[in-house]
Parts: structure tokens; sequence; C-alpha cells
């Protein structure tokens, strides 16, 4: 199995004009769109061009990010051609609110909803199903297995906005907390395992007592409809309810085949006083999407320092025996409890 990463989706560079081959009007092999309109040689439409799933699948090698402008659309998708050479997403990335991202709350509580202070990767609610984003990425570098990013998060509520009847305590659209990730396809001699690791930067000029840091959450298409967590001490994969809800152990959901699986796992949960929970799982039946994530929790009465919070994870993608496997060596690696 080949896994890509789909970094954020870019403006496509300025190619030349078609070559007498492609002549204005033959469709993009890919889509059926006019070649023309986009301007592309290679017989595939620039939009086409562009999406490394249609790359892989043409035998064209992903394509070169770096200095080209940005729209960060969706942070990173997850892509995996089979050895018989079927392509399947593992990513729902219909709004910039599911995505493969990192998102923080802060000073949650009753009266105040993690999503009422909400700085998040893939942008705002109001971007929608957009190709732009509120947020601002700072900084990519994409060099072949590995993806870098920094982004200047933007609040998932603009100012005046509601969440379950709260408003919005941001006055601005662009929060000053940044994310830099890291994200490498394999692992040493494991090649189901993406290495993820991300830093959360909270500026000095904010004050907060407890913040909730989701380091990484995965929306996932509803045909991955099989809930697992992985039990080290048997070495088994056991079902897990619908929740919904976090537990202490990593989870995995799977097609209903077992054919295709992804699982996350952290070498750094728990969280000192919250080892009850720290992966979670959701079934959003009304959206038709499962999410899951890797969330972390700190806090200070006295205030929470400003500076780097940094998180290290590794998302496991195949099958779900893959995934298993996986899990299993790198969790016996880390000796997790």
């Amino acid at each position: 199995m080949l896994l890509c990463l789909d970094s954020p989706t870019v403006e496509a560079p300025t190619v030349e004009a078609p070559t007498a081959k492609y002549t204005p009007s033959l469709p993009c092999k890919e889509c059926g769109g006019t070649v023309a309109e986009k301007g592309t040689s290679a017989g595939l439409c620039r939009g086409c061009l562009m999406k490394p799933a249609v790359r892989l699948k043409r035998g064209l090698p992903c394509p070169d990010f770096s200095g080209a402008a940005i729209a960060p659309r969706c942070p990173t998708n997850v892509w995996a051609t089979s050895t018989d050479g079927n392509m399947k997403e593992y990513i729902d990335s219909t709004d910039h609110g599911r995505q493969l991202q990192s998102a923080a709350g802060f000073d949650v509580d009753k009266d105040h909803g993690p999503e009422t202070f909400n700085p998040t990767e893939a942008g705002s609610r109001d971007d929608g199903a957009g190709a732009k984003s509120s947020s601002k990425l700072l900084r990519l570098r994409a060099d072949g297995p590995l993806l870098e990013t920094t982004t200047q998060m933007a609040f998932w509520l603009a100012p005046g906005e509601k969440s379950d009847g709260q408003f919005a305590r941001n006055d601005k659209v662009l929060s000053d907390c940044t994310l830099t990730k890291r994200v490498h396809i394999g692992y040493k001699e494991l090649p189901h395992a993406i290495e993820y690791e991300v830093t959360f930067t909270l500026p000095a000029e904010e004050k907060h007592v407890s913040a909730q840091l989701e380091a990484l959450t995965g929306y996932m298409p509803a045909e991955f409809s099989r809930f697992w967590t992985y039990n080290i001490e048997k070495g088994v994969l056991e079902e897990l309810s619908d929740g919904p809800g976090e537990q202490a152990r990593p989870v995995v959901f799977s097609t209903a085949d077992d054919a295709y699986a992804m699982g996350v796992y952290s070498p750094d949960q728990p969280s000192r006083g919250w080892e009850k929970v720290g992966y979670g799982r959701f079934r959003l039946k009304e959206d038709k999407v499962n999410k899951w994530n890797c969330a972390f929790r700190v806090a200070n009465p006295k205030g929470l320092a400003p500076g780097d919070y940094r998180f290290r994870m590794f998302v496991a993608v195949g099958t779900l025996e893959d995934v298993k496997a996986t899990l299993k060596r790198l969790m016996g690696e880390f000796k997790s409890p």
C-alpha cells in the first residue's frame, strides 16, 4: 500500500500553454473539463493536475508546492493506493471544520464552550466549503515524504457569532496562536506509520488558565463505520462503542470489511491529571462523518505560560491488520501503559 499526503491546496503555479498534442477541444482525462481553460499540457486541467491522488493514479510525481501561492483549503489529507491500484481517500475534507488538522480551545467551562475561543488550523466556520481559508499559512516545506507547515490559525467563530447559544469571545478573525507541524510518511521500518508532530505557540499577550489542545483530529467518511481501541496488554483490537467521548487507549476506525483503517497513538499521552481520557471517537450521523481525536489538556490557575506546547503522534494507515501491527510496534517501542 502506497501512502500519499495531500498537502495544503495551492493555487496552481503558472504553466505553459497546451502543446499541439492537446488541442483546446480535448477534455481533461480525469474530470472531463476543457483542458485549455485551465492550461496544462499533461492532458489534465490545472485543478486535477494539482491533486496528488490523480497524479499517483496516472503515474505522475507529486507536485512541488514550495514557493507557490498558498490558499490552505486542506491542512493534510491522506490517500492510499493498494497493490491492485485502488485509491482510497481517508479524510472527509468537505469544509474547513473537518479535515485532518489541529485546534485549540481555551478557558472552557459551563459558560464558555470550546468553540467560543477556538483557533483552528484549517480556518473558520464562515470559510465553509470554499477554496480559501481565513487561517494564514506562514511557511510550507514539502520534500518527498516530509511536509512541514506553520499556520497562524483563524478563530472558528467570527466576532459576534454563537456556538450552542454562547457568543464568541474573540474580537477578530485571525488569532495570535500559531501551529507548526512536521509530518513524515513512514517511521523507521514501519511503512504504515505517519509521524506527526505539532507545536502550539501561545502568545504572551493573552492570558489563559486552561487549554484543551486537540493535537490532531481526523474526520473520516461514514464508511469508516467500525470503532476500535488497541489493548496492548492483550495485543488485540477491541470494538469500541459509539460513545461519544474520550477514553484512554488509542482509537482506530475501519471500513466494514476491515480493508481500510486508520488509527492514532501518541507516546505523550496521557495528560497529567487526565489519565482516563485523551483519545476520542464521535459518530456524527447527521453530518455523515466520523471523527477521532488525540487531545491534551493543560491548566494553571495562575495562568498558562506563553510559548510552545509540543506533542508527538503517529497515525497508522492501511488495512485493519496493518494498523494493528503498526500500533503494536509503536507502543512496544515507547513502552506505553
